[in-house]
């Protein structure tokens, strides 16, 4: 594990910049509608909305 503020801390602040940088760029998540999610979610789990 390496400590804040030491050479091996910032080489590691370093890589996890970078491999962020190249998942956004070449692995985009499209985050899903949020009420398709829970109706997908809701669908998988075998739920059904009731009527109030």
């Amino acid at each position: 594990m390496a400590e804040s503020n030491t050479p091996e801390g910032e080489k590691l602040d370093i890589l996890v910049t970078l491999i962020g940088a190249y998942e956004r760029k070449h692995s985009p998540l499209d985050l899903p509608d949020p009420v398709e999610a829970i109706k997908f979610e809701m669908e998988q789990k075998g739920l059904k909305l009731s009527k109030i």
